[in-house]
């Protein structure tokens, strides 16, 4: 039986973290299948794996997910990530994100 919560739920504790192992427990099959997937992705391959946690810090940042910059940010810094190419990733992030913001406003025009 679920139980209803009436407390505000702290939604981005880190300490959520830890509650993966209980989530995957819940749906095993899929839990090792993603766990899998994910170390695959970006695993070192033909695109070094300090350029692949660097693009996940891009992807973190557009998506705003806290988990995900906490956790690429210590894995891209053991890869050799600098905080020069962490501030360029920022700003790539940045641009695409007004970017796309720009090339949607071409929805709104008639003419």
């Amino acid at each position: 039986m679920l139980k209803i919560q009436h407390e505000v739920l702290p939604m981005y504790d880190m300490a959520n973290i830890k509650k993966l192992p209980l989530l995957g427990a819940k749906a095993p099959g899929a839990w090792q299948a993603f766990r899998a997937f994910d170390q695959a992705a970006l695993a070192d391959g033909a695109i070094p794996k300090k350029y692949k946690e660097l693009m996940a810090l891009a992807v973190a940042l557009t998506t705003q997910c806290p988990y995900c910059l906490a956790i690429h940010r210590e894995a891209a810094g053991k890869a050799g990530a600098t905080e020069e190419e962490l501030a360029e990733v920022t700003f790539i992030a940045a641009a695409l994100r007004a970017g796309a913001a720009i090339t949607h406003g071409t929805h709104l025009i008639e003419g």
